[in-house]
């Protein structure tokens, strides 16, 4: 079998593409051309995979690879993923991470038999104040980032229905790590607490403290990516632990660990706040557990434990 990877070097590509080694694919990972490349997270399989230069937002340069390459599954992960900055950056994160997906899914069906595989988000049910969403639940999306991943999610099924391709879509709730980017709050917070300890810094600036998050592993998520490409047929799927978590739940967990009270070392910042912020983002993942036989392993406690000694590890 044979898989491409589009955002590779991110915390999902970096988990999908070791999970796919470890079931025998040869799996190749698109990335961008940047004047510092952050291939980090591949350091121990780069020489496993096969990398190529292309953009989301380059129709030949993503046809050049998938004509070059004819995977057996396409997992399209790429996007502009920092909801807060997609709201500076409005119309270049509808180019990527909306368009992409479509001029993905036009040159995929040209390719017969290929499995594809479109990464939502948990972000797309926004506002949306009936909790916990599952497959069945209203998008109101309250950031451009969800907006396009919305666009992104309906083509993924308007391409299933028009033209039969095996097309899933994964609406994943917030999946963390060590591998998280350093933008991300559960990142900036563990980060953050290294510094503190390790005498690098004197204080945590953050935003809304009070929103409320379903988060799980990135490791046990993309396991849900493989199972949905699996099937008989394509479907479409919430990913989510069941359980919500605040900010200030995170800063417990976090601090807690080092024996530190976080109240003394964070502050807020409104420059951190989001224009618009969904209060709470819950998942019911009642479909995937029936159908996909997939569970999440890793615990809140586990996660924010696991994050926080990578940290002070450095």
């Amino acid at each position: 079998m044979r898989a491409l990877v589009t955002g590779v070097n991110g915390q999902d590509g970096s988990y999908l593409a070791e999970l796919l080694l470890a079931k025998g694919y040869e799996v190749h990972g698109t990335i961008r051309r940047a004047s510092l490349p952050n291939m980090q997270r591949l350091e121990n399989i780069t020489d496993r995979i096969t990398l190529h230069y292309a953009d989301l937002s380059d129709a030949s340069a993503l046809a050049r690879v998938l004509y070059e390459v004819h995977p057996d599954e396409v997992y399209n992960l790429g996007a502009l993923s920092d909801v807060r900055v997609s709201f500076d950056t409005a119309e270049y994160s509808g180019d990527v991470t909306g368009l992409g997906c479509t001029r993905l899914l036009e040159l995929v069906r040209q390719l017969p038999g290929v499995r594809f595989y479109q990464a939502g988000s948990s972000e797309m049910f926004g506002v949306n104040p009936d909790v916990p969403t599952n497959e069945m639940s209203e998008f109101r999306p309250a950031s451009p980032y969800a907006a396009a991943k919305v666009y992104a999610y309906h083509m993924t099924k308007l391409y299933r229905d028009a033209y039969g391709m095996f097309a899933a879509n994964g609406v994943l709730f917030n999946h963390e790590s060590q591998r998280r980017g350093v933008e991300f709050v559960t990142r900036k917070i563990t980060r953050g607490l290294a510094a503190i300890v390790q005498g690098r810094a004197s204080e945590l600036v953050l935003g809304n403290l009070d929103a409320k998050r379903d988060w799980g592993h990135a490791r046990d998520y993309v396991a849900a990516m493989w199972l949905m490409l699996q099937q008989d047929e394509p479907g479409d799927y919430v990913i989510a632990t069941g359980e919500t978590h605040s900010v200030r739940d995170f800063l417990d967990a976090a601090f807690g660990y080092a024996d530190l009270d976080w109240h003394d070392y964070v502050r807020t910042d409104a420059r951190y706040f989001r224009p618009v912020d969904p209060p709470v983002l819950l998942g019911d993942a009642s479909k995937a557990h029936h159908e996909l036989a997939w569970k999440p392993e890793v615990s809140f406690e586990e996660l924010v434990r696991e994050m926080v000694q990578a940290d002070l590890a450095g």
